[in-house]
């Protein structure tokens, strides 16, 4: 697994901000938009089109995407779709996208041109790509098995999680329900939202995602969709040693 992006939504630096983060020199401070993408038997499973999955692909060499699961449809998670246009060519074959219903139709109203009918002008002009349902249930891709966990983001938006084997990834989340705690168990890694200290109506604060980390007993907890209030150094110094902020291109190995 390779973290692409550990950012808010604004991402870090932020635009016109002088604090100490977004002025820092140290690359971990640099956060571009949250995503991850795993090394599965089948392929490379993409988790999220972040608006800077461009970027993130090319730096991290990552050549080619077989298919992409989202844990929700905002701006920050989505708005890379287009930089799929390209694999098309190199499977021979729509890219499949497993996501739930309302991410479908949000892809379809944001990215209208990429499911018309209309014929296209030449090959590769829209993403060339085919839904794959999916909820709660467990469910089969690129060879593996992932465990899709609800969360909760506010007061009245679903998200999913997504659980392989014994690594944990849940981004843009502020409650996890009882029933998806229980799926949290006996993780060797969880990689989890962590906003900033103050809180947030809608992310977890730091001080919440070490209590849920403390609850669930994962060996390893690393903080993800990070804003620029956290520095990365002088924040894991305060963390429990079985805990830190992740960064981009952080490699971890799935188990």
């Amino acid at each position: 697994m390779i973290l692409l992006g550990t950012g808010t939504s604004v991402g870090v630096p932020s635009i016109g901000c002088g604090c100490d983060v977004c002025l820092s020199e140290n690359p971990r401070n640099k956060r571009t938009r949250c995503s991850i993408i795993l090394g599965l038997p089948e392929g490379n499973l993409l988790v999220d089109t972040s608006p800077d999955l461009r970027f993130q692909l090319l730096r991290e060499g990552i050549g080619i995407v077989h298919a992409v699961a989202y844990t929700h449809e905002h701006a920050d998670h989505i708005f890379g779709l287009d930089d799929l246009r390209l694999f098309q060519f190199y499977l021979d074959q729509p890219l499949p996208l497993y996501c739930e219903s309302t991410v479908e139709r949000r892809l379809r109203h944001s990215f209208d041109y990429a499911f018309s009918d209309r014929e296209q002008t030449h090959a590769g002009a829209i993403p060339k790509l085919v839904f794959r349902q999916i909820s709660t249930a467990p469910f089969k891709a690129l060879g593996a098995e992932l465990q899709p966990i609800r969360l909760l983001h506010g007061p009245r938006f679903e998200v999913l999680g997504f659980r392989i084997g014994n690594v944990a990834y849940c981004t843009d989340t502020n409650q996890i329900p009882k029933e998806s705690l229980a799926l949290l168990e006996g993780l060797d890694i969880l990689i989890l939202d962590a906003l900033r200290r103050r809180p947030h109506v809608t992310h977890f604060s730091l001080e919440e995602a070490i209590d849920i980390a403390t609850r669930v007993k994962p060996k390893q907890t690393f903080f993800t969709h990070i804003c620029h209030d956290l520095d990365h150094d002088a924040t894991n110094a305060s963390l429990p040693s079985n805990m830190q902020l992740a960064y981009d291109g952080q490699r971890i190995a799935l188990t």
